[in-house]
């Protein structure tokens, strides 16, 4: 993917730009990390890997800002605040940051908006580029917990048992912390429920 911007193109330049001057260092090291995991994704399971790179580069460009910004922001998608988004606001950073792409950067790629709005929580429904985006952030190799073997086992699995396997993984990892599972988050892994995945799990995911 070229890092140049043309009109009615990918606006990788000006969110590359953005996203570096919007959040840490380590957040944008992260966002460039998930962005190439959810390219290799794509490639396996034959996306279009320059919405992938794109999607993982935005997906956490609004993580930096104070609650009041990402409330004013979300307020925009007219899509409400679920209770467990009320008690953690930041968990609204990738809502804000679908409304952000549309809004300051004038991109309105259905499937990367919906990637980039639900990578926190997970949906029911989501397309596969969604998907792909969910996965790729909390299986970036940059993750303490992520090995080549485990990653190699992930690659020879269908996309959706792939993403089952991240998913209740992540779950595993909230419930050893004493957090709660959100709704959106249980109702992605019913939707999931006829989907068979085998290899070995890991330890849960980070946030």
């Amino acid at each position: 993917m070229n890092d140049v911007d043309e009109k009615g193109k990918i606006p990788i330049k000006k969110v590359k730009k953005y996203v570096r001057s919007s959040v840490s260092k380590k957040r944008y090291e992260h966002s460039m990390r998930t962005a190439k995991m959810c390219r290799t994704l794509c490639s396996l399971y034959g996306l279009d890997k320059d919405k992938g790179f794109f999607a993982g580069l935005s997906h956490d460009m609004c993580k930096g800002m104070v609650k009041e910004d990402l409330i004013c922001l979300v307020k925009r998608d007219k899509k409400g605040v679920s209770e467990i988004e009320n008690e953690n606001p930041l968990l609204l950073h990738g809502r804000a940051a679908a409304v952000l792409l549309e809004e300051k950067f004038d991109f309105h790629d259905k499937d990367v908006i919906e990637a980039v709005a639900n990578h926190t929580l997970g949906k029911k429904g989501m397309c596969a580029l969604a998907k792909v985006l969910y996965a790729a952030d909390k299986i970036e190799p940059g993750r303490e917990h992520i090995t080549k073997p485990y990653l190699k086992k992930l690659y020879r699995l269908p996309l959706d048992a792939l993403v089952k396997t991240v998913l209740q993984e992540n779950i595993a990892y909230l419930h050893r912390k004493g957090r709660k599972t959100a709704y959106e988050s249980e109702e992605f892994l019913k939707s999931l429920d006829g989907v068979e995945i085998s290899g070995d799990k890991n330890e849960g995911t980070k946030d």
